[in-house]
């Protein structure tokens, strides 16, 4: 279960970074507040997966999920470049991931 909870923390970590960029600033009322309440799920998760799950492998895979998430966000709906050494990059997180997981004894 801690597993999940750190995967959902993840991704609404991609969600508050996505519309932390369309608050412009924290200009735009609604992004800003969808940036606070799915920043603060994603912490709460993030604080109940850490219970049963170590700080290394929790704070790697939440941000890894995050920093990929956010990349094929940005590539795939806010039309970034997408180059081979960041594809690359992408890939190596990920990969970091895996191994950190199967590492893992929780």
């Amino acid at each position: 279960m801690a597993w999940m909870m750190l995967f959902v923390a993840g991704l609404l970590e991609v969600v508050w970074a996505y519309f932390m960029k369309q608050s412009e600033g924290f200009s735009r009322l609604t992004p800003t507040l969808i940036t606070f309440v799915t920043m603060f799920a994603s912490f709460g998760l993030l604080a109940a997966a850490m219970r049963t799950l170590p700080l290394s492998v929790s704070y790697m895979a939440w941000t890894g999920i995050g920093a990929v998430g956010a990349f094929l966000v940005g590539v795939f709906v806010l039309g970034e470049a997408a180059s081979p050494g960041r594809i690359g990059a992408a890939a190596l997180i990920v990969s970091g991931l895996v191994l950190m997981r199967l590492s893992s004894p929780a």
